[in-house]
């Protein structure tokens, strides 16, 4: 490098570094060969050298016009040792390294202490060494090759953006070569020099008082929706009117009033539609206590409303942080509005639309809970924050250790796959120098969080018998989908998406993910896969599913060899553990785009709406879209439920929707194995029995009615008429026309169901928080778990096939060029 001198000042104090020239290097001979023989530098190579030897090897490097070594100080004590160098002319030059783009080779070596020890000053020196290769304009690449053994250099290098390329076997070492580019330095510099008021920057009065604004909104909306709540229309002059809240919706502004304990009232305008849905506006919600205005705060809405939800004692202060965390994360969303406009994602990639999410689940008011992160983590780990992440690796003992995978999936070919064999070969390379046969481990990926506050503490003993063996996080950057602990490989699209254990407290669940219940996912996977791929409705309705193709769990732990308990498993048996999912990019054909079917309720800060902006973008008339959608969306879901007895769980994050120009084209359904269920008495392979479920066919039809029409539809419904594109009515219409047309081509089908059935049981999401906010459902018997308040009129039922007038007619059907001529290839298992 051409400059000498150079400095850098960090949190820890100023950094500075000069070039050592000949006799600089006799004048701290005796320094350098006290920092590079000690013990902790047995990686330098230079152990037992003399100081003469030492001085020798660096007057060499001096007279190098290709290397450069660097004294470095901080508030001029000198306290490391760094060398830059060009690749193309070293050792690495026979690896390929060193070509353009222009690349810098660099060693860093932080002096032992020899005082009390800076916090935070490996990493600063760290960040320094790159600012001064990167200080060179033309520099776009920089390169090291620390020893495959050395773990501790592995995690500081991944902290500082740099990723494992390959093995290479140099001279006096095999080296994990890696790379760091200039845009990976300053992401990871950008994540690193957050300060603790940058981290809580969005729990200030404006941004807080928005997301108290949304969420009483949407908590009046939903806990009205599930009649727990009687809002009473108003007359003009604001007395009121007693109008009842049942009368029919009809799409138009009305002024509502809702009256509470302590002479508490809230004023607001609002449409209702079908299925007693209420679109509150959020600018017209006011509170007042004994007629004095009072701000809007949702844990307080909790608390006036406490004798009507339920909630157990025990379970309050729970439910209260939910309810705060979901504040804060909104509160985030609000002071960082950047990335969220719908004319930005419109045409936007996967990931840019899911990490633009506003919204959590459309019907849950707790919904973003998350209880065990802190800030620093919400920062690093929380879609919406859009951070890439890099999961670590354990090696698992595979004698305590699962691996599961769908037909044809070999360990082999899983992990090439996935990880690569450079990668792979320094896992191995990592065992071995432990004295550990690689042979007799698997390699499970976790979260970060998951490693450092759980498996590395409930897990301590298993880590110091090397049952599970760190080592440590993997090349490619991941980024955190909407449901959290499933990530999408930002690096590599067409790699698997992987789904890992997070103990953290989030909607109604702590977030594991049980080995025991997950061995069998692989092979529901495949039966579900295959059942799909052979009915030709599927393929001509553009619906294909995601395979979750292999899944790992490891039970070596005392909490497993304490045997059966009674009630549900401690939560430590579902903290190891992890699976394999398929990704969507690679089934995307030219032209298409994907997107979570969540986006269609995407509102964005400027009350955009990225539905309407879908609609828009087609070219076609709103009608139109709509068909286009259900026929890949809803059309399959009954036919699974009504030709096969197979229910999903197809709410907008279970759902990848394949748009072309606006248009849905396709659908891909994810989340199979935990969510599938089998609502027959045919004979099932043993490894599917687990997805059986016997159950009355009104309780089969709700997967329709409330997973669909109430989960989805009526949302979707309500968003398309407030912004003018499309009537509640004709939408509805179109619904039934929808399933009209499915009965006119299968009608064999609808002998068993009835989806057109005048009501149907109003289940009630918010409820099943409400009354256990730590596990809402059992999972081994959702069915008994629902509550329901009472029913809800059907706004399909005059649809059913045979009755007269409009509604008897058969739904248009979709016009060829509207579906991915590719559906028929991709819809394979």
């Amino acid at each position: 490098m051409s400059v000498r001198t150079f400095a850098h000042p960090t949190a820890v104090g100023d950094l500075t570094f000069e070039a050592l020239d000949a006799e600089a290097v006799a004048r701290h001979a005796e320094l350098l060969h006290r920092w590079v023989t000690h013990p902790r530098s047995v990686y330098w190579q230079m152990q037992g050298q003399t100081v003469a030897q030492v001085a020798e090897a660096y007057t060499a490097v001096a007279a190098d016009p290709h290397h450069v070594a660097w004294i470095g100080r901080r508030d001029g004590v000198p306290c490391f040792l760094a060398e830059t160098y060009d690749p193309a002319h070293s050792e690495l030059a026979g690896h390929g390294v060193g070509a353009a783009p222009r690349e810098v080779g660099m060693h860093l070596l932080v002096a032992p202490p020899e005082g009390p020890r800076v916090p935070g000053l490996t990493r600063a020196v760290m960040d320094a060494v790159l600012a001064l290769c990167f200080s060179d304009e033309r520099c776009q690449r920089v390169v090291v090759e620390p020893d495959v053994r050395n773990e501790a250099i592995a995690v500081k290098n991944a902290e500082a953006g740099f990723i494992v390329e390959r093995r290479i076997r140099l001279p006096d070492k095999d080296a994990a070569l890696s790379s760091c580019t200039r845009e990976a330095w300053l992401r990871a510099r950008s994540s690193a020099t957050v300060t603790a008021g940058d981290l809580v920057g969005h729990l200030a009065p404006a941004p807080m008082g928005t997301a108290q604004r949304l969420l009483v909104t949407k908590m009046i909306a939903e806990l009205t929706h599930e009649r727990l709540l009687a809002p009473r229309r108003a007359d003009d002059a604001g007395a009121d009117a007693g109008a009842d809240a049942a009368d029919v919706p009809d799409g138009h502004p009305a002024a509502y009033v809702l009256d509470l304990d302590g002479g508490v009232r809230y004023r607001f305008t609002a449409r209702r539609y079908p299925l007693e849905h209420w679109r509150i506006d959020a600018d017209s919600v006011t509170r007042t206590v004994d007629g004095e205005p009072r701000p809007l705060d949702a844990q307080q809405l909790v608390i006036e409303l406490r004798p009507l939800l339920g909630v157990p004692d025990a379970l309050l202060g729970t439910y209260l942080e939910e309810i705060a965390a979901t504040l804060a994360a909104s509160a985030w969303k609000v002071a960082h509005p950047e990335g969220r406009r719908v004319a930005e994602l419109v045409t936007a990639d996967l990931a840019t639309v899911e990490a633009a999410m506003t919204e959590g689940h459309p019907g849950f008011v707790a919904n973003s809970g998350r209880i065990g992160f802190g800030v620093s983590d919400h920062r690093a780990y929380a879609p919406e924050a859009a951070g890439d992440v890099r999961l670590v690796w354990l090696a698992a003992h595979r004698d305590h250790t699962h691996l599961a995978s769908c037909e044809g999936v070999t360990e082999r070919e899983l992990y090439a796959s996935q990880l690569g064999d450079d990668v792979l070969a320094c896992f191995s390379d990592r065992l071995r120098s432990l004295g550990l046969d690689p042979d007799g481990y698997l390699y499970l990926p976790v979260h970060p969080w998951q490693w450092e506050h759980k498996i590395a503490v409930t897990f301590a003993p298993d880590v110091a018998a090397r049952r599970l063996v760190p080592l440590g996080p993997g090349p490619d950057a991941y980024r955190a989908q909407q449901s959290i602990r499933t990530f999408l490989d930002v690096d590599r699209p067409d790699r698997h998406y992987v789904k890992v254990a997070l103990a953290i407290q989030n909607m109604g669940f702590l977030r594991g993910l049980s080995p025991a219940y997950m061995r069998v996912t692989p092979a529901i996977n495949d039966h579900v896969a295959g059942m799909v791929a052979a009915d030709p409705e599927f393929a001509a309705c553009g619906f294909e599913v995601l395979r979750e193709v292999a899944s790992i769990g490891y039970t070596g732990d005392a909490y497993h060899r304490a045997g059966d308990v009674t009630g549900p498993a401690p939560a430590q048996r579902r903290m190891v553990a992890a699976l394999w999912r398929e990704s969507p990019v690679p089934r995307l054909g030219e032209g298409e785009r994907a997107a979570t079917m969540a986006a269609l309720l995407h509102r964005d800060p400027d009350g955009a709406h990225l539905a309407t902006a879908w609609v828009e973008l087609s070219g076609v008339d709103p009608v139109t879209w709509l068909r286009a959608f259900l026929r890949v969306y809803l059309r399959p879901v009954a036919h699974a439920l009504l030709a096969h007895d197979l229910a999903f769980m197809p709410h907008g994050e279970n759902v990848i929707l394949v748009l072309r120009d606006g248009l849905p084209v396709r659908a891909m359904l994810k989340d199979i194995g935990e969510e599938v269920v089998a609502l027959h008495d045919r004979p099932l392979p043993p490894d599917v029995e687990r997805i059986r479920m016997k159950t009355t066919p009104e309780v089969a039809a709700l997967s329709v009615h409330t997973d669909v029409f109430d989960g989805v539809l009526r949302h979707l419904a309500g968003i398309l008429d407030a912004d003018g594109v499309l009537p509640a009515e004709t939408f509805w219409d179109e619904v039934g026309r929808c399933l009209a047309g499915h009965a006119t081509d299968h009608p064999e089908a609808h002998d068993r169901v009835d989806l057109f059935a005048d009501r149907f049981d109003h289940s009630c999401l918010n409820r099943l928080q409400l009354r256990n906010t730590l596990q809402m459902v059992d999972l081994t018997d959702q069915a008994s778990s629902l509550i329901m308040a009472g029913t809800l009129p059907n706004p399909v039922a005059g649809h059913r096939p045979g009755t007269t007038g409009k509604h008897s007619r058969s739904a248009e059907p979709v016009p060829a060029r509207w579906i991915s001529s590719s559906a028929a290839s991709t819809s394979r298992a």
